[in-house]
């Protein structure tokens, strides 16, 4: 998304009363660099937390060993205990959880190739769940999936906020 869309889009929230929060682990970040170029970001953006190694998750949003042992950290369970551990952290009214493969080196594998990628969208007491793969090098990667949770967020500001 660019500046205006994302300054839109943070409108949105702003105008509901909503706050945002974010984990991230393979954007490292991003979420939340490309948020602030947006005007209105400081009334909407709680904070975020980069958890990219498998301590940090376990240390500061309580992923348990066992889920990180039996799944690997990049995966949808992980990721939504990684949600539910911001909600408690931050209690934003929009948490958004991200992790997954933007370059070799981790659990990849045929079934899960490099480029897969795993959203926790957390909501007015719903959880979504998203598994999308993604082509590219590891920056185009992880642009990929941060303009693909923007529109995932934008979605719900139309879908279920705009009644």
């Amino acid at each position: 998304m660019n500046q205006s869309e994302l300054t839109e889009l943070l409108m949105k929230m702003k105008d509901k009363g909503l706050t945002l929060a974010f984990a991230e682990s393979c954007t490292a970040g991003m979420l939340a660099s490309e948020l602030v170029k947006a005007t209105g970001s400081s009334d909407v953006l709680l904070g975020s937390l980069v958890v990219y190694h498998p301590e940090a998750k376990k240390k500061l949003l309580g992923v348990k060993q066992e889920t990180l042992d039996l799944y690997t950290a990049e995966s949808q369970q992980v990721t939504n205990e990684m949600v539910m551990g911001l909600k408690k952290a931050l209690n934003a009214d929009i948490c958004v959880a991200s992790t997954g493969l933007a370059g070799s080196g981790g659990s990849e594998h045929e079934e899960k190739p490099v480029g897969t990628m795993f959203v926790s969208i957390l909501y007015d007491g719903k959880a979504e769940e998203f598994r999308e793969v993604f082509k590219g090098n590891s920056l185009s990667i992880r642009k990929q999936l941060t303009d693909y949770i923007y529109e995932k967020l934008n979605g719900i500001m139309d879908n279920h906020y705009d009644r």
